[in-house]
């Protein structure tokens, strides 16, 4: 007789530039701890670590969403809206556990993809990126190509300063423009819009759909299922 494997229990962690949003198997809630422009590695693991044992999760994995290039499961760049102290930040020996580190918006995408090609774009504190073509995901830095002036970015427009320099009004219509252009440029099937400012894109682009945060969760529990 095959005895039966036992299943893991999964921590799914979502870093983002303003919150870190976190969900164990079999937890009825999510946690939400604010970060900012002066989160380093190690302060993100020791208050994820104190939420859950207050929260008294039990967890033998870990899905890891960072907002930043992440190659090979490992971080290549500081984040943009971070603090510092995460490129070569060893997460296992931190956690004590097996991790599973991707880009966020690569979480996100995961988490909600149904078939072919799809684009998700993340309208949150920057602009996050990613493909999933044929189940296979594919992280990008999109958000941070060059876009009008020599010194500004895609991200620079649509991402939380972009909407505050540029008003709600402004804002809108530089989103729709890189929408329209990184969909072309991608050629996918599907496009799915998350983040927390994705509801304000009014009209929502036809043939889009909308996805919120939990997505993430979705992904980062997909990461470690064995089919």
């Amino acid at each position: 007789m095959v005895a039966k494997k036992k299943e893991k229990n999964v921590l799914v962690i979502d870093v983002g530039g303003t919150n870190v949003k976190m969900l164990a198997t079999g937890a009825d809630s999510r946690i939400k701890i604010p970060s900012g422009k002066e989160m380093r590695a190690e302060e993100m693991v020791e208050e994820v670590m104190a939420a859950a044992v207050a929260a008294g999760w039990d967890y033998d994995v870990i899905s890891l969403g960072v907002p930043c290039v992440v190659k090979g499961e490992r971080i290549q760049k500081e984040p943009v809206n971070l603090g510092k102290g995460w490129v070569g930040y060893d997460f296992e020996e931190a956690f004590g556990c097996p991790v599973k580190l991707v880009n966020d918006a690569a979480l996100q995408a995961y988490g909600c993809y149904e078939g072919g090609t799809m684009l998700f774009l993340g309208f949150g504190t920057g602009l996050g990126t990613a493909l999933v073509v044929n189940g296979t995901m594919v992280p990008m830095e999109a958000g941070h190509l060059p876009y009008r002036k020599a010194n500004k970015t895609l991200e620079d427009y649509v991402g939380k300063d972009g909407r505050e320099r540029l008003g709600d009004e402004g804002w809108l219509k530089h989103s729709f423009r890189i929408i329209k252009l990184l969909r072309h440029a991608f050629c996918a099937d599907d496009l799915v819009i998350g983040g927390g400012n994705a509801v304000d894109l009014d009209p929502f682009p036809r043939g889009a759909r909308v996805v919120d945060n939990s997505a993430a969760f979705v992904g980062g529990f997909r990461l470690w299922d064995e089919v």
